[in-house]
């Protein structure tokens, strides 16, 4: 066995030549509190404030989320004991899934244990089992969505992200009888740009292609009663599946699919990534459940989360600092090189207590490393104008170039 490890030491030896070893900050959110958690800087415990979160509007805290999952540990116990198959359903998975599909306004919903699982699970069997089906993926598309096409082993062609006409070109140039889906995320988890859903809509109509919605970072946050970007467009009948996860804006843990109730069988008895898994624990799905239900009663997270996304797009342009786009809650300000990104970040947290991951490659390409700042909706107006203040003043120490007029403050690459 050991004459294994040397190639695994080298290859890590060149991953931090390169800047691209993995680093974890330990970080206890507290509940109740957040975003404040506890985090040990330099050997002595502190308390931060958490501005790269996921749990947009703070849902993983809720009162109603909280009582919900500690009410059903009592009831059930921790873990689902099994599969979905075998021992593991219980009736929460079938409430919420129901729930699901009726925020979507579909057939039907299926729970996997991460959004991961879902885009693989779902789109390994959707574009694998439908025979010569021809695959168009936006280039920006994530990881899960990029393996479960390769699981599925579909004909697959890349669009430039979010252009329509690159992706009418390559759609044009096939078959008109193959069967066509056209695969693409409502909010780009890196940017925080939003695809034009209006016009790859027209041309699925107009090329018969299914289409597969990834909304991760939008439901819960946009539309009505949460459901997603799609919703609030009044579109969301035009994509055959709609994707979301639970561990965004509902806070909790898990991914799903709503769809045709057909699709959805089809999912259940041939998704490997369903089929070979533990159920979600029955504690959590209720929390979802509840998490979900809230959000379909009430506006004040959402609206919250935009005032403070739009402040900071605000004060950012006032100040001169470059994010890649103002459509989303997801404010990517442009560093562009992996070394001084990790710097700010590390300024950030140890002068201002604030916790901003760097993100370099493989999550974004190398020269466009990115401070993934979610001002959400846990932020007050007070602490968004402080965190730009303490932006403002690191750009100045490093040196980092500035927007020369508001509309260059954001200027996007896509």
């Amino acid at each position: 066995m050991a004459q294994y490890m040397p190639a695994f030491s080298q290859h890590m030896k060149e991953l931090e030549a390169a800047g691209g070893k993995r680093e974890f900050l330990e970080i206890g959110r507290l509940a109740g509190r957040f975003p404040a958690a506890s985090s040990t800087l330099d050997g002595t415990s502190a308390e931060i404030s958490v501005w790269c979160s996921n749990d947009y509007l703070g849902m993983g805290q809720h009162p109603s989320v909280l009582t919900a999952i500690k009410e059903i540990i009592d009831e059930y116990g921790a873990g689902a004991g099994g599969s979905r198959n075998i021992g593991g359903t219980n009736h929460y998975h079938v409430l919420l899934e129901k729930e699901l599909a009726d925020l979507h306004g579909k057939e039907d919903a299926l729970l996997f244990t991460s959004g991961y699982t879902a885009n693989d699970g779902a789109l390994s069997v959707l574009a694998g089992r439908l025979k010569d089906c021809v695959v168009f993926s936006d280039e920006l598309n994530h990881a899960s969505i990029i393996d479960g096409l390769r699981h599925s082993r579909a004909e697959k062609h890349i669009f430039r992200h979010n252009d329509c006409a690159h992706l009418e070109e390559l759609i044009a140039a096939v078959d008109p009888d193959r069967p066509k889906m056209i695969v693409m995320e409502s909010v780009y988890s890196m940017a925080g740009d939003i695809a034009p859903l209006a016009e790859i809509v027209d041309i699925a109509k107009r090329y018969e292609a299914m289409t597969f919605l990834d909304e991760v970072h939008a439901v819960g946050m946009y539309g009505p009663q949460g459901a997603g970007i799609a919703a609030s467009l009044g579109m969301a009948d035009e994509f055959t599946v709609i994707m979301g996860t639970l561990a965004k804006g509902f806070g909790t843990t898990g991914g799903y699919i709503a769809g045709p109730s057909v699709l959805i069988d089809a999912v259940r008895g041939l998704s490997r990534s369903f089929i070979f898994t533990t159920a979600l624990p029955p504690a959590f799905v209720a929390g979802s459940l509840a998490a979900v239900r809230h959000l379909r009663n009430s506006d004040t997270e959402r609206d919250k989360l935009r005032d403070n996304a739009q402040s900071m797009h605000r004060l950012l342009k006032e100040h001169g600092i470059p994010f890649i786009s103002d459509r989303s809650h997801i404010v990517s300000v442009l560093v562009g090189d992996d070394t001084t990104c990790k710097k700010a970040s590390d300024i950030l947290l140890e002068r201002h207590g604030i916790y901003v991951q760097s993100i370099n490659a493989p999550s974004v390409r190398v020269g466009e490393e990115i401070l993934r700042i979610a001002p959400g909706a846990v932020h007050s107006a007070e602490e968004v104008r402080k965190f730009v203040e303490a932006l403002d003043g690191i750009w100045t120490e490093l040196e980092l170039p500035r927007a020369q007029n508001p509309e260059q403050a954001s200027a996007a690459r896509v």
